[in-house]
């Protein structure tokens, strides 16, 4: 069983694996709650895990944008797709950019894949350090342990004229450790269908232990609602 083959030598199905995501009108929320709650004039954008750029592809006709992401095999992705922006390798609980910005994103559920309490708490603390004094943080986060069913079965699939990609899983946690093995067939024009397990972990964070990090490190947090954003609460801390 492999760990994240989906972002690594799997990146390249990526996309059709989250082709049902409206990102363009994700892109347009993000907009309107930047405009909101950043109170800095600039422009420097660093969207933290930005896999394939599905998010700056949209955001950087407004923006300066810079993306990360700890995966060589999607920054790949996102160097052949969006022009115009800076991509680097770098992992967000280890980050050193030397640089700040006005605006930080890390979207998707993203966080969740820090695990622990001890490196939520660091990641945060490396956002607070690359962000300029008026800028914000938006996070939206990964399921809190009381909306995350366990045994639940979950199904994507992909039907283009050259590739099917079917994704099935079932939901199970271990401790404050969701996983989900994700099983993926992927079907492609004059190739044998290949089968593979690939497994994923994220941490079940609770709100009020994230808000607390986040007011202890220095940022005054909001909550929105979900909808604003997402399916889930999103999280936008400003730096005051």
């Amino acid at each position: 069983m492999k760990k994240q083959a989906l972002y690594k030598n799997l990146a390249k199905y990526y996309d059709c694996v989250y082709s049902m995501k409206d990102y363009k009108k994700e892109a347009d929320a993000l907009k309107r709650i930047i405009a909101r709650y950043k109170k800095i004039k600039g422009k420097n954008l660093l969207e933290v895990a930005c896999g394939t750029g599905n998010y700056l592809q949209y955001l950087k006709n407004d923006f300066e944008c810079t993306g990360i992401d700890i995966n060589e095999n999607m920054l790949a992705v996102a160097k052949k797709k969006v022009k115009g922006i800076t991509l680097k390798k770098a992992d967000m609980t280890k980050l050193k950019l030397n640089k700040k910005f006005d605006i930080i994103l890390c979207l998707f559920s993203s966080i969740g894949y820090v695990k622990t309490y001890a490196m939520l708490e660091k990641t945060i603390k490396n956002f607070y350090d690359h962000l300029n004094t008026d800028g914000i943080v938006i996070i939206e986060p990964w399921f809190v342990n009381a909306t995350y069913k366990t045994g639940s079965p979950h199904i994507l699939a992909y039907d283009g004229t050259d590739v099917k990609i079917a994704r099935v899983d079932v939901a199970k946690k271990k401790g404050n450790i969701s996983y989900m093995d994700m099983h993926f067939l992927i079907a492609e024009r004059n190739k044998d269908t290949k089968h593979f397990v690939d497994r994923h972990e994220l941490g079940l964070f609770e709100e009020k232990n994230i808000l607390r990090i986040m007011k202890n490190i220095g940022f005054k947090p909001y909550v929105l609602k979900k909808g604003a954003l997402s399916r889930r609460n999103t999280y936008v801390c400003v730096k005051e």
